[in-house]
């Protein structure tokens, strides 16, 4: 095994969530996605919504968006769905959209976040519904082919506010509505707002074109982060080598990569970092720039 490749591996099996190694075991070892559906069960609620720090930057064990999203996202990753948990997520979805009356749109989080340790970046903000996370969210349900009312729902809040004439100024929004697009069946009509959406990009918050650049922020391999990726072909190919470049250079001698933000307590960084460390390794190896077997 490569010695870098098994330094992230260690790193996983000493630090990581179960869920990260469940998932590397998935990704990279050929076991089932069942065992990680096994994990995110753990993370479920009983009104169909995951919470319970899923996402780590907030220690709340109430159902939000947020953490449905991260499910989600770890469903696809592991190439499979569970479809009672989905539609029991989907159903959550619907109730909150409604309980907020902005259509079909939903927020990262709600102010029961406010009672338990959360990162300092987690306010007010994240309560108002919008592209983020509801854009994102519906692209991943279209990946996963999960059929569900507010589904369509959702998406003709994404599609309105994408025919608007402003754009988000956030990166974070942006990468939500390049998911959105990415996996939606109106292919024409995402093709044409992608072009946009890439202009609003480069100048957008939170976007790090400079691979030097060491403050927090979304790169080029946070929106193509395979070499596969539909929008690989939004950036050069020198500037991805380059933030390929400084994503080897990032990993720690511990063999997990850091991250660029105060989490709430030391057992949310390491849950991020082995967030962080497997997605580094996924990539990674889909550049060829990791070798799991050599």
């Amino acid at each position: 095994m490569n010695e870098r490749f098994a330094a992230g591996r260690e790193f996983l099996l000493r630090q990581g969530r179960l869920l990260e190694q469940r998932l590397f075991a998935t990704c990279f070892e050929g076991a089932p996605g069942n065992g990680v559906v096994d994990v995110l069960r753990g993370y479920a609620n009983d009104d169909g919504g995951f919470g319970h720090g899923l996402e780590p930057d907030k220690r709340c064990p109430a159902s939000l968006p947020i953490d449905v999203e991260v499910a989600l996202q770890t469903m696809a990753a592991a190439q499979t769905v569970d479809p009672p948990l989905v539609r029991g997520a989907c159903e959550y979805l619907a109730k909150v959209a409604a309980d907020m009356g902005c259509g079909a749109a939903v927020p990262l989080a709600f102010p029961v976040i406010e009672a338990y340790p959360r990162a300092a970046h987690w306010t007010e903000w994240t309560y108002q519904p919008g592209l983020n996370p509801t854009a994102g969210i519906v692209g991943l349900l279209y990946r996963l082919r999960v059929n569900h009312p507010w589904i369509p729902a959702a998406a003709g809040y994404c599609w309105e506010q994408l025919d608007k004439a402003d754009l988000p100024t956030d990166a974070h929004a942006l990468n939500e509505v390049l998911v959105f697009l990415e996996h939606t069946p109106e292919r024409e009509r995402a093709s044409s707002v992608a072009a946009k959406v890439r202009e609003s990009l480069l100048d957008a918050s939170w976007f790090r074109l400079d691979p030097d650049d060491t403050s927090y922020g979304l790169s080029p391999l946070s929106v193509a982060p395979f070499a596969d990726s539909l929008w690989r072909g939004l950036f050069a190919d020198d500037v991805i080598q380059a933030h390929l470049d400084r994503m080897e250079r990032d990993q720690q001698a511990d063999g997990g990569w850091p991250i660029a933000w105060e989490p709430p307590s030391q057992a949310s960084l390491l849950e991020w970092r082995g967030i962080v460390t497997l997605q580094s390794m996924r990539t990674l190896v889909s550049f060829g720039r990791l070798d799991p077997e050599h």
